[in-house]
């Protein structure tokens, strides 16, 4: 009886661990000490987009990763960022010039690196 117990307990754990695992991999996971609650900010331009650039940002392992990212880089002015997880990018639009080294010191400070 006590073999059936410890069995049905490991098989638990072992089933947690799984879907934890998955859905980190799905990038839904709470790391990064965000626990799934992390909140985008909204931006808008202030002046119509005069350019336009994609970047690759490794180093983000969840939603909480990406959403950490996004908004470093939206509150630089002038800067409007969509963050996509999976293809470990960011699609910015500029209302005015601001130069490669703000938007790599403000992607760094999250922890990640641009490429």
């Amino acid at each position: 009886m006590g073999t059936i117990v410890i069995c049905a307990v490991l098989a638990v754990i072992v089933l947690l661990a799984f879907k934890s695992g998955l859905s980190h991999f799905k990038g839904e996971g709470g790391c990064c000490g965000g626990g799934g609650g992390s909140v985008v900010l909204e931006k808008k331009l202030e002046g119509p987009v005069v350019s336009k650039k994609t970047i690759t940002i490794k180093g983000m392992k969840c939603d909480n990763c990406r959403v950490k990212a996004q908004n470093a880089l939206n509150q630089i002015d002038g800067v409007l960022a969509k963050v996509n997880l999976k293809k470990e990018r960011a699609e910015l639009s500029f209302d005015r010039e601001v130069s490669d080294e703000v938007i790599k010191a403000a992607v760094e400070k999250c922890g990640f690196t641009v490429e």
